[in-house]
């Protein structure tokens, strides 16, 4: 058998999901729900709604954290994008891949246009697409050139709402080959930190029922579109199926999914979280920081090591350690309403920012996150560092309570006052149940 159709055929399995798999599911489904609303709300949500309103008018499926609604495909845009434009949402850090946003925003979509499902129908869908969207980033083994949340989600998302929507199994193949037909997306809006970074995720997520659709329509797709000789690990990058495969079913991805405390590059967390512990521990004083130097693996470097910059957009500033350590020292907290032209120019900001360095250490892995070397000098020349192994909100560093509690509350507090409160309150129900 192929690592291919072992893939299709977990896809299509019969799942009972265990206890811890299916809490989950819950918490990330509430975290990422959360911090669509917010990002739904934002002013560039609000922008890219008026293109989307464009393509076609309709009421089948919600739109994120507000009152409208659109045709699944549209709405499915919509909803990746509010997701993932925060820079909020959890990200499998093995496999480099926000693998609960392109799969949550296809099946909002699916569940919707079914007219609502069963919870415990829309909980096993979500864990299958995290996990293939998930495995296909493990089974990478060089540096990203291709944007792997959008070309390895739209393969998971769109095997999820196949299997949410009840299509048979002997389609899965299409829809695989159709979603692979959809892919794109590359780092290069990742280098620029381009707005395009959110819209590949929302192409994605639009893609994958797009790839359902045309499947029920009786389009095929390529059945080989894994690891036939122009499939995904020979056009987009190098990798090695088995690496998944051979523990596929074993244990649940969706396990192993990080969440991000801070709307901010999943990169920058691991030093913005060591700041935060040291400030509450009282070992260091921000008013004392001279300056600040990271010795990480190239890819911090790659993501979020950017020079401070007084012109910067929003999503730059979400990917620029220099511009997020200072905004740390300062508020303790990473705010979403202060990316903006004001706080950009700000001379305290400007100053330590460009005392913040970024150097790349001797880590030969090209997909390593950790672990990374923090030196702070303070103003009186003692130095206090710390080796950082996990980034806060990982399964091995999860998120307190508090901390929890303190993201909801911050991302409530962006949404729009006509929000859904079951986003908050009840995120199951409120991806179940449209009303």
């Amino acid at each position: 058998m192929t690592a291919t159709q072992q893939i299709l055929d977990f896809a299509a399995a019969k799942h009972f999901l265990p206890d811890s798999v299916r809490a989950a599911a819950i918490r990330l489904l509430g975290d990422t729900l959360a911090g669509g609303a917010a990002g739904g709300a934002s002013d560039e949500a609000q922008a890219m709604l008026a293109a989307v309103r464009s393509w076609g008018t309709g009421d089948d499926v919600r739109l994120l954290g507000l009152a409208d609604r659109l045709p699944a495909p549209s709405a499915a845009w919509f909803n990746g994008f509010a997701i993932h434009c925060l820079e909020w949402d959890a990200v499998h850090e093995p496999a480099v891949v926000h693998a609960m946003s392109v799969v949550t925003a296809a099946l909002l979509a699916s569940a919707d246009r079914m007219g609502g499902c069963e919870a415990e129908q829309f909980l096993t869908a979500l864990a299958v697409g995290v996990d293939i969207a998930s495995g296909i980033g493990v089974a990478a083994t060089g540096a990203m050139q291709f944007f792997r949340p959008a070309t390895a989600g739209i393969i998971g998302a769109a095997l999820a709402a196949a299997r949410l929507e009840g299509v048979p199994a002997e389609k899965f193949a299409d829809i695989l080959g159709l979603a692979y037909s959809q892919a794109a997306g590359t780092m290069q809006a990742h280098v620029e930190a381009s707005i395009a970074l959110p819209l590949q995720i929302a192409n994605a997520s639009r893609g994958a029922i797009s790839a359902v659709d045309l499947a029920k329509a009786g389009m095929d797709g390529p059945h080989d579109a894994l690891e036939g000789p122009f499939g995904y690990f020979k056009l987009f990058e190098p990798g090695d199926l088995t690496r998944y495969t051979d523990d596929i079913g074993k244990r649940w991805l969706i396990e192993e999914v990080s969440t991000k405390p801070f709307p901010s590059g999943r990169a920058s967390h691991g030093i913005l979280g060591a700041i935060d512990d040291m400030i509450r521990d009282g070992s260091l004083d921000p008013a004392m920081v001279r300056s600040v130097d990271v010795a990480a693996p190239p890819l911090i470097h790659r993501l979020v090591g950017r020079p401070y910059k007084t012109d910067m957009t929003p999503g730059y500033a979400r990917l620029c350690l220099p511009f997020l350590v200072p905004l740390m020292l300062r508020d303790r907290i990473i705010d979403p309403c202060c990316f903006h032209a004001q706080e950009f120019a700000n001379p305290d900001l400007m100053e330590l920012g460009s005392k913040v360095v970024v150097r790349i250490d001797d880590n030969p892995d090209h997909n390593a996150l950790a672990p990374q070397k923090l030196s702070i000098t303070l103003l009186d020349g003692r130095m206090i560092e710390r080796t950082i192994a996990d980034n806060l909100g990982s399964p091995t560093s999860p998120m307190s309570d508090a901390q929890t509690q303190s993201k909801r509350a911050l991302a409530r507090s962006l949404a729009r006052d006509d929000c859904d409160p079951r986003i908050f309150d009840n995120p199951l129900a409120y991806a179940t149940e449209p009303r």
